[in-house]
């Protein structure tokens, strides 16, 4: 089972504790460092996609694989980092995540062409995959005691919340003054200090039981996805499109191979994802609303930060800023959320909140190449903030309804990864869209400005996110029927 279950890691830790590790506050504050750096390497980077697209020649179909490289490994092996995380060793796997992120994070900085940028932004991935379980599950055996717990939890969230915002500035602080290729050389420094203090502060746990990895499992599922996302990739490049036989192929391939993880999963004695997990209407709604965010929220800052720098002129630190009130709106917008919850159910505030992001989403289709930030980006910022507020608590509440003692772990882990993937997937098939309407753009209208082509290419790639927000606005208000007494006494620690 994955390491992310606070209920089932604290019980497979080992012997119990005689009290409180005296160190457990220290402890919080390493990992909480390790969080920090896996959450804001997003949205660090998305700030520095124009420079590091300009230095490296990368074109504008190919721009989107500096994100989804990262977080498709992260997503796709993000189940199978926390069963290696319960085996090897908490701690050890946190620090191998750590040391493995670094090097990731250095190769990534001195790539010479996208290639290497690529690799290295998959790797980094990957060991975000085996840090962030460990980090998690860390925290659960640490803090034993229940409202110790919660604060530690909270404090962890805060971080996950607030990482994006820190990551905008620092992203914007570093390429503005130094270099975009410091927005990954950054972690190496972070990485390093984290880690030797962890090797004092922290504690190590591990699980017991069955130790048999779902490898197959795994191959099929990172396979199929990676295929799927390529897909999509090949469709957006010039001279491809959606009719060619390498598209064609690769989605085939995309679909046998997920197709193939379903059976697998079916038909083995250790899954990595138990169906009965995610074929329960509520975790399953939980799951798919998630991945239809992820895939549209991804989009507001890849190309609102296009539009930021190429269009308004603006500097990589005032793109960071420019989305402080986003962020800021769902940090607020949240606590507001957590307090209505008990009150209102979930299902009320997710189509609230779902239908504030797609108004929010189609108000962005009003900008132009001299809009006004204030009056006509801001507000819709600050809508989508507050709508993705009342979405992401109420459902990552309901994606533990009804879940057992055993399969907890990986229905947490399940909505991170729905939400990795779904913004993967995402990126990919809105990219795709924008790059062809640009060039469609560009052949109706050959007396137009390149600016005016761009920011067609971003209307359309708005409208198609409000209809993700739209269709997880219909599956939500379908499949979730969880009521304010089913959900579950520590479904924050699902946040």
């Amino acid at each position: 089972m994955p390491a992310d279950s606070p209920t089932t890691t604290a019980r497979e830790a080992g012997s119990p504790q005689s009290g409180p590790d005296p160190r457990r506050w220290l402890a919080l504050a390493v990992i909480a460092v390790a969080q920090l750096m896996i959450v804001l390497d997003v949205s660090v980077v998305n700030i520095a996609l124009p420079d590091a697209g300009a230095d490296l020649g990368i074109s504008a179909a190919n721009i989107q694989w500096v994100v989804t490289a990262y977080t498709l490994t992260f997503g796709g092996l993000l189940l199978l980092g926390g069963r290696i995380a319960d085996f090897i060793g908490r701690k050890r796997a946190f620090l191998v995540g750590l040391g493995g992120f670094a090097l990731a994070s250095a190769l990534g900085g001195i790539a010479a062409n996208q290639e290497l940028l690529f690799a290295a932004r998959a790797l980094q991935g990957a060991f975000a995959a085996l840090l962030a379980p460990a980090a998690l599950s860390l925290l659960a055996v640490t803090f034993t005691d229940p409202r110790e717990r919660a604060r530690a939890f909270g404090v962890f969230g805060a971080i996950s919340g607030g990482g994006a915002a820190i990551g905008l500035i620092l992203g914007g602080v570093l390429t503005e003054y130094a270099s975009w290729r410091w927005t990954l050389g950054i972690n190496v420094p972070i990485a390093a200090v984290t880690a030797v203090l962890a090797v004092t502060l922290v504690t190590e746990s591990r699980a017991t039981g069955d130790r048999r990895f779902d490898i197959p499992g795994v191959l099929l599922s990172a396979a199929g996805l990676a295929s799927l996302v390529y897909g999509f990739n090949k469709a957006a490049e010039e001279g491809v499109g959606w009719g060619d036989p390498v598209t064609l192929t690769l989605l085939a391939a995309a679909a046998v191979l997920l197709v193939g993880f379903v059976v697998r999963e079916r038909s083995t004695s250790h899954p990595l994802l138990p169906l009965r997990v995610v074929l329960d209407r509520n975790r399953g709604g939980s799951y798919l609303v998630f991945l239809l965010v992820g895939a549209a929220m991804f989009a507001i800052f890849l190309f609102l930060t296009f539009y930021f720098q190429q269009t308004l002129g603006y500097t990589p630190l005032e793109s960071g800023f420019a989305f402080l009130p986003f962020s800021g709106g769902i940090i607020l917008g949240a606590g507001v959320v957590s307090q209505l919850l008990p009150r209102v159910g979930p299902r009320p505030l997710m189509v609230v909140g779902l239908l504030l992001a797609a108004v929010g989403m189609l108000w962005l289709t009003r900008i132009g190449v001299t809009s006004s930030y204030v009056t006509e980006v801001l507000p819709a910022e600050v809508v989508i903030s507050l709508g993705l507020a009342a979405v992401f608590v109420p459902a990552s509440s309901t994606a533990l309804v009804g879940v057992s003692e055993q399969d907890s772990g990986v229905a947490s882990a399940v909505l991170n990864t729905a939400q990795q993937v779904g913004g993967s997937l995402g990126l990919a098939l809105l990219s795709t869209f924008y790059a062809s309407s640009v060039t469609g753009y560009l052949a109706e209208n050959p007396g137009e400005s390149p600016a005016a082509a761009f920011v067609h290419g971003y209307h359309v790639a708005f409208v198609w996110g409000a209809g993700f927000l739209a269709l997880a606005l219909l599956l939500g208000a379908v499949l979730v029927s969880a009521r304010k007494d089913d959900l579950p006494a520590d479904a924050a620690l699902a946040v």
